[in-house]
């Protein structure tokens, strides 16, 4: 559900980490991109510890050594991702949200967390809000994300009625996104290799016309996929 997650806007947004009963607040998945048109999809070897077909593809490939088999084992290697439960301050109504964030802005708030001028940033009593800063920098490709905490604690909600119940209404994150099996995730890599090689068959026929088209086409496709990630890792 799209409705569960928060994505930061260009300029400035406060928001406030929410404690979760096991005290990790900041949870780690690993998912796999660009295999085909499927999204990103749960990495079932780094997540849960099984096989993983699109994991072995990425070694064979690294073992193969050359330049375009490296290239394509980086856009399939597993990426890591973080997700935490926020309350996005003046959007209070859509109660609590997951926030998804790359390892630059987990490192941002590790360090948070850890300095003791601050203490428990995600204290329900006491903790403290933060300022997401998210855009473009001039002359940037992508959009970054800066984390900067406000100088007084404060209550995560209003009441503690209202504390409470953003306490009891965190999301599950293990039913946010959908385990594949292995042998779905196997026919994925499949459809995905086979549609590879159908490209590359083309390619090489319009190519001897002088009219390579779809070379260029997978080139852009795949450049904005790319793109998007960035985009999302902030």
């Amino acid at each position: 559900n799209k409705n569960n997650f928060w994505r930061p806007q260009d300029g400035d947004t406060t928001i406030r980490v929410v404690p979760t009963e096991d005290g990790d607040p900041f949870k780690e998945y690993w998912f796999h991109y660009n295999v085909g048109n499927h999204g990103g999809f749960l990495c079932n070897k780094k997540n849960f510890g099984e096989e993983c077909p699109v994991c072995n593809f990425v070694k064979s490939l690294y073992n193969e050594g050359d330049a375009e088999s490296i290239k394509m084992a980086k856009s399939l290697n597993a990426r890591q991702r973080f997700f935490s439960p926020v309350v996005v301050r003046g959007q209070e109504e859509n109660g609590v949200q997951v926030w998804g964030f790359g390892r630059n802005a987990y490192s941002e708030l590790l360090g948070l967390v850890l300095n003791p001028d601050y203490g428990d940033i995600t204290d329900a009593d006491d903790g403290t809000d933060l300022v997401i800063t998210y855009g473009k920098a001039p002359g940037a490709q992508f959009p970054q994300t800066n984390i900067t905490p406000r100088r007084r604690s404060s209550s995560l909600g209003d009441t503690k009625k209202v504390t409470k119940e953003y306490l009891s209404s965190i999301p599950d994150f293990d039913s946010l996104f959908e385990k594949k099996s292995t042998t779905d995730v196997q026919g994925m890599l499949d459809e995905f290799l086979l549609g590879e090689e159908d490209a590359e068959e083309t390619s090489t026929e319009t190519s001897r016309y002088g009219n390579d088209k779809s070379a260029t086409t997978s080139t852009t496709e795949a450049s904005s996929v790319d793109q998007a990630f960035e985009e999302l890792l902030g």
